[in-house]
């Protein structure tokens, strides 16, 4: 007999539209007890069978749903076709060896998988314990992909952490791959796939990437939180007058040396140190930047963060605004989940309002292609873009 997990009246709502997440307070109760990361049969209170779903004692969202199909079998043979099936999706918007997003977690029908591929490397993160217990098929899985040398895994990510979950990382198949080059349009990019953050690049921000190429000509460019440079790279290589890059790493800063010589510019200033500090040195240095790139780390991984999270981004908002010269372009973002895009909008806005700046929303960014979003699961569009326009 299958572990069946009992909703309690009238939380099956949600479900019914194939919302993914069965939260710890719809719970009634097990048929019996369940391993992490065990399938369960979802039931509603009357006892209708709603579908499978992995098991998570230890996290607020307590099941996972596999399938909405109590028929379906949850094994190996699902696992390996869903990465598959998600693999051939991508192939209508990028190149099959491009960097890209492989597998986006619910979106692509395998809870808390992510994985992203770098050439002949696929990065993978594994963060619930229903991923975990199918580890093996899903290295294999992605080794088998044409022109794939090296598996690597990054289960180092706070979710995993609420799972329950220790850390895992290290390579799964093949050799170590080291820091590996990859190519996006014209730009070229060294990676650090098995100790940079996230899984080594942040694929998401392809299309902010593409915009910065097109408005940073003549412009005195800053880059906050500026990562391993990208936008630095191409604001360079695209005929800024200067750029100026913030970021708290030093060995991030030292990858934008890299990045910058791969692709025959100069790197420009960069200042090692917090953000919020080093933003109003500048403001207190009256310096001024026409065009400007705010792309904070995640600061609200859960609703009960966003409050203390709302003011950070309207400080750092506000602080922009007051470096921004008339008619400077403002690209600014939001990757916690929990934030949005309405409420994000809201605390920019107010930044603005309190820097006493007039600001234009003349454009809206989010993730790409590769990431998906589908329409039951809001919770999967986590970047939040606003290109501003300021007076």
């Amino acid at each position: 007999m299958p572990i069946t997990l009992q909703l309690r009246p009238g939380r099956e709502r949600s479900l019914r539209r194939h919302h993914p997440w069965v939260f710890s307070g719809a719970v009634a109760g097990l048929s019996t007890d369940a391993d992490p990361g065990a399938n369960v049969l979802v039931r509603t209170a009357d006892g209708d069978e709603v579908g499978w779903a992995t098991y998570s004692p230890a996290s607020q969202i307590r099941a996972r749903m596999w399938t909405f199909d109590p028929s379906v079998a949850i094994d190996d043979d699902l696992v390996r076709g869903r990465i598959t099936a998600a693999v051939e999706r991508r192939r209508a918007w990028l190149a099959p060896d491009a960097p890209q997003r492989l597998v986006f977690s619910e979106s692509d029908g395998v809870p808390g998988l992510v994985a992203d591929r770098y050439g002949a490397t696929v990065v993978c993160q594994l963060g619930t314990t229903g991923a975990d217990r199918f580890r093996d098929v899903i290295a294999d899985t992605l080794a088998a992909l044409p022109g794939v040398t090296s598996v690597v895994e990054r289960s180092d990510t706070d979710a995993r952490t609420r799972e329950g979950l220790a850390p895992r990382e290290g390579v799964l198949r093949g050799d170590d791959p080291g820091q590996v080059v990859v190519a996006e349009d014209r730009w070229q990019y060294a990676v650090d796939v098995t100790g940079g953050h996230k899984t080594g690049f942040y694929l998401d921000q392809r299309h902010a990437r593409a915009l910065i190429g097109r408005v940073a000509a003549g412009r005195r460019v800053l880059n906050v939180c500026s990562y391993t440079g990208a936008f630095s790279v191409i604001a360079a290589g695209s005929g800024a007058a200067s750029v100026t890059s913030i970021d708290s790493s030093q060995p991030a800063l030292a990858q934008h040396v890299v990045n910058a010589d791969l692709n025959g510019v100069e790197v420009g200033e960069q200042i090692e140190g917090d953000a919020f500090q080093q933003l109003r040195i500048q403001r207190d240095r009256a310096r001024s930047y026409d065009l400007i790139v705010l792309d904070p780390p995640r600061l609200a991984a859960t609703e009960g963060q966003l409050d203390k999270a709302s003011r950070a981004y309207k400080d750092l908002n506000l602080l922009a605004c007051k470096l921004a010269a008339p008619g400077a372009i403002v690209l600014t973002f939001s990757c916690s989940g929990a934030m949005r895009m309405e409420l994000f909008q809201k605390v920019v806005a107010g930044a603005a309002g309190d820097a006493g700046r007039e600001a234009t929303i003349v454009g809206r960014l989010h993730q790409p292609e590769d990431h998906p979003v589908p329409l039951a699961f809001p919770e999967a569009a986590y970047l939040k873009g606003l290109v501003l326009h300021l007076d």
